[in-house]
């Protein structure tokens, strides 16, 4: 007699292999850690195998696990596409959404795939600019939803997360250790002032390697091992790394993530985008 496998179970799995654990899986799926680990358990014992190694202090994957893995995506993706197809025929429309580029990854890409899959009628605009100018598009009824860094949380916004900023380089880069030291920030960009201050009270001289407003551009700079930059941990682009100095350039402050919504972002879609964002950028 054919068995069928729990889709509720094979979710929280592959939560919990992408997420690390139980606890970060339990916050995006919404779920106490207790139901996510009594559904683990439940699939491990329909399939007769072990598929977490739990001996190590963070949870990873047997081999079976591995290989049930990737059937598991594709499960998922089919069901969610079935589900979608079948009954969100009923919304359509734009939802317009605006965010720093620095924190457009690794966040937004599943946002948005996850959003598609939710509501495939529903077109998302996204549109990136830096915190300042992304308030003032909002203030103007231009998103629906914005996304900002900041010190501070104003009224009607919410904070999903506080990080540190880092100095990141260029892989193995030597910049870092230059005096002057050379800094890549766009000229709008909110960590600009705060790291030269940083800077100057350390009393490190400092020098603008290149004036831009354009985020490739600095990337590029940096990334070519001709200046540092400032970024939100966990943000940067592959080809930027931390630099692990030892003291030798002084800490930067913590920064907001913060989530405004606007007053007409009501109703299911809006609501599904809002859920998704505060899931997403809480596991940055």
């Amino acid at each position: 007699m054919a068995r069928n496998l729990d889709m509720t179970a094979l979710r929280s799995f592959v939560a919990v292999a992408e997420t690390g654990g139980v606890t970060k899986a339990s916050g995006f799926l919404n779920l106490t850690q207790s139901a996510v680990s009594m559904q683990l358990k439940r699939l491990e014992e329909s399939m007769g195998l072990s598929l977490l190694d739990r001996s190590a202090r963070t949870v990873s994957l047997t081999s079976a696990g591995e290989q049930l893995l990737s059937y598991a995506r594709r499960m998922l993706d089919l069901n969610d596409e079935v589900m979608a197809r079948m009954t969100a025929t009923a919304f359509e429309g734009e939802i317009v959404v605006g965010l720093p580029h620095d924190i457009v990854h690794p966040a937004m890409p599943a946002v948005l795939q996850r959003f598609a899959a939710d509501f495939p009628r529903v077109r998302v605009h996204l549109k990136s600019s830096h915190t300042r100018r992304l308030k003032q598009m909002f203030a103007r009824g231009e998103c629906d939803f914005i996304l900002t860094t900041e010190d501070e949380v104003e009224p009607g916004g919410e904070t999903l997360i506080e990080l540190p900023l880092v100095w990141f380089g260029a892989p193995g880069g030597s910049a870092w250790r230059e005096r002057p030291l050379r800094l890549a920030f766009c000229s709008n960009c909110i960590f600009r002032a705060g790291a030269q201050r940083a800077l100057d009270a350390a009393g490190i001289p400092w020098e603008m390697s290149v004036e831009s407003d354009s985020d490739p551009a600095i990337e590029a700079t940096v990334s070519a091992d001709l200046a540092i930059t400032g970024m939100i941990e966990g943000t940067a682009p592959r080809y930027m790394e931390q630099i692990s100095h030892n003291g030798a350039l002084p800490e930067l402050k913590r920064q907001k993530i913060n989530l405004y919504a606007g007053e007409l972002a009501q109703g299911e879609v809006a609501k599904g985008m809002a859920a998704l964002l505060r899931q997403h950028y809480r596991l940055l």
